[in-house]
């Protein structure tokens, strides 16, 4: 075959591809007009929420936020919890009012911890598991906290698992303070080789946190 037969093969082809193409378009035309119409309507709509609705509840909750805030950092979590009405709203009132905002998730962690201090731990358990924690540096906190609750409510197996969670980050600060906490809580289930797998994980992964400057300590009572 010749390069002029060729190349007038493949025009054809192309002619034939582009008719094929108009007649299912001309068959489907208003199919497809109601289909990109719909799109184009949901885009409208997802940029009118966060535009129009989101965005002025952001700013509202990132006000009452600041509020609560201040009463947290001074240990006054049940103040910070439930506000002082009119002044201001707690974390608890701002999960429920603003719960799709970046500010309201941040509250329902807030919430969590206040209930944590105060000592009600399934309630805690309620807020923080409500946290969503992606790309947050809060994230190995909460999850870490939450075993902590466990711990409290004496469902060691579930306090584990939140641990191993919360090491599995590999946050260079936190992760030694889990493994530490997973290690003496194997130790009270007299698992001392588990325990043990978990302090050699401080010495040989975070030499240089603050754990494993007596870590040699733990490791010498789980192997006697």
């Amino acid at each position: 075959m010749s390069k002029k037969e060729k190349k007038t093969d493949e025009l054809a082809n192309v002619e034939h591809a582009l008719s094929a193409s108009e007649i299912f378009f001309e068959k489907y035309q208003k199919q497809i007009l109601y289909v990109v119409g719909g799109l184009i309507l949901v885009v409208l709509v997802v940029l009118a929420i966060r535009n129009f609705y989101l965005a002025p509840r952001e700013k509202a909750a990132e006000n009452e936020m600041f509020k609560a805030q201040l009463y947290f950092e001074q240990d006054s979590f049940q103040v910070a919890l439930n506000g002082k009405d009119p002044e201001f709203m707690g974390f608890k009132e701002i999960v429920s009012e603003y719960g799709m905002t970046p500010s309201g998730n941040l509250a329902a962690a807030y919430t969590g911890i206040c209930y944590y201090k105060m000592g009600q731990y399934e309630n805690a358990i309620k807020y923080l598991t409500q946290f969503d924690g992606k790309k947050s540096y809060f994230a190995t906190s909460v999850i870490g906290l939450l075993g902590d609750c466990y711990v409290e409510l004496n469902q060691n197996s579930k306090a584990l698992n939140y641990f191993d969670k919360a090491i599995a980050t590999n946050n260079e600060v936190l992760s030694p303070i889990y493994l530490k906490k997973a290690g003496l809580l194997c130790e009270s289930m007299n698992q001392p080789k588990k325990a043990e797998e978990y302090y050699l994980q401080i010495k040989e992964k975070y030499p240089k946190s603050m754990e494993a400057g007596d870590i040699d300590k733990y490791l010498a009572r789980v192997q006697n």
